[in-house]
């Protein structure tokens, strides 16, 4: 009887053992599935999210990460680094036809000048009216990239599914942004094929300052022969000097040309970015640049609040920036060798201020270690390195009036 007593508690207990090992193990499978069902991504904080979206920056994929969730949603307008790269520039079909005009009816009048300047100016202004409209058509007006986009539609099913927008558009959404870049598809400058361009300026309410570097041929170390199509006139030595040549087959009047064409494009950009610095009062810095790596504007913080409380003097009816009377300062080298083998024929630097700032600085007429900082800086290597060589030339100084 008692043995009988005895197997039953036995029994029973094992009973109670085998159903709470079936709880633990199922309360373990709940727990894990749980687990899995559980997105570890909302652990993170608010802050590592932005870590992550300010790396990534490129406002097409944040447009795409604003449809993920809520969370994400609401993340997104409040980045503070962003880059805007536009696909394409579009412009009305009048526009372009009504500047071509406006540039011939110039032209008619500036032949009666019969000079060098005449020709010059007409050079330069033939060669950026329409890129210049296109950009301006492009930063300030998204209406008429949408006509474009909506007729389009009609002649292709997958320009249909594309729409245009302005980057002064696409940024209305963000709220915090410190640093933007944007970056055009192509420079405003048409060059020749090897011929190298480039040009840094930096802006407040107008220019402050312009660096321009540029070559009418690039030969790499493995080039023997270049094309003779885009070599520079000029021969001679390389002794420091400047050949006579330089004044009188018309190298000299084409870097004039280069240094107004740059000039025109950086104010022209600086002009149409009036919308996104007066939308947007906590940048801190901006830079306006293109694929090509032609041309860069660039403003830090004080420009930009210089900008905001000095309001923008356009030139006449163009929408461009006015610019101040200038002071240049030129360097030529008919032939430049670089450590990297890099060779540039006719290289030339230009460095540009304001005549004001130029007359306040210390008397000298040497390129001066302020120029020796911001002139080499302005580019990256190889090019840092030869505005390095270009600034223990013999300098040339220029006047231009406000224009």
């Amino acid at each position: 009887m008692a043995s009988s007593g005895s197997r039953e508690g036995a029994d029973l207990e094992g009973s109670r053992t085998w159903w709470g090992n079936q709880a633990a193990e199922a309360g373990a499978v709940e727990a894990e599935e749980e687990e899995e069902r559980f997105d570890h991504f909302d652990r993170l904080p608010d802050s590592v999210l932005l870590l992550v979206f300010n790396r990534i920056g490129d406002v097409k994929v944040l447009g795409r990460c604003c449809v993920v969730c809520r969370r994400f949603q609401a993340l997104v307008p409040v980045v503070d680094d962003v880059v805007v790269r536009v696909d394409c520039v579009i412009s009305d079909d009048t526009t372009p036809s009504s500047a071509a005009g406006a540039a011939a009816a110039g032209s008619r009048g500036l032949d009666k000048g019969r000079g060098v300047l005449s020709h010059l100016a007409r050079l330069v202004l033939d060669g950026l009216v329409k890129p210049l409209q296109a950009l301006g058509q492009m930063l300030i007006s998204a209406s008429g990239a949408a006509r474009r986009s909506s007729s389009s539609s009609a002649s292709s099913s997958s320009s249909s599914e594309v729409s245009h927008h302005s980057p002064t558009e696409v940024l209305k959404n963000f709220k915090e942004i410190h640093r933007l870049r944007i970056e055009l598809p192509a420079g405003e400058l048409g060059v020749d094929d090897g011929v190298l361009l480039k040009w840094k300026a930096d802006f407040g309410s107008t220019l402050d300052s312009c660096v321009i570097l540029g070559a009418s041929s690039v030969l790499s170390p493995d080039s023997s022969n270049p094309n003779p199509s885009i070599q520079d006139a000029c021969g001679g030595d390389d002794s420091g000097s400047t050949p006579e040549s330089f004044y009188t087959n018309g190298s000299l009047k084409l870097r004039v040309v280069w240094t107004i064409s740059s000039l025109i494009a950086a104010s022209a950009r600086h002009y149409l970015l009036q919308p996104i610095i007066a939308d947007h009062e906590t940048l801190e810095s901006l830079d306006l640049t293109d694929a090509d790596g032609q041309g860069v504007l660039a403003m830090n913080r004080g420009q930009l609040l210089e900008l905001q409380v000095k309001p923008v003097s356009p030139s006449g009816n163009s929408q461009r920036t006015l610019l101040p009377a200038l002071s240049m300062r030129l360097w030529y080298a008919p032939h430049l060798e670089l450590p990297e083998g890099v060779v540039l024929k006719g290289a030339t630097l230009v460095a540009i201020r304001p005549s004001e700032d130029r007359l306040r600085e210390a008397p000298g007429g040497g390129s001066g270690s302020s120029d020796g900082c911001w002139v080499s800086n302005a580019f990256e290597e190889p090019y840092k390195t030869a505005a390095k060589m270009l600034l223990k030339r013999r300098t040339y100084c220029l006047e231009m009036n406000s224009f």
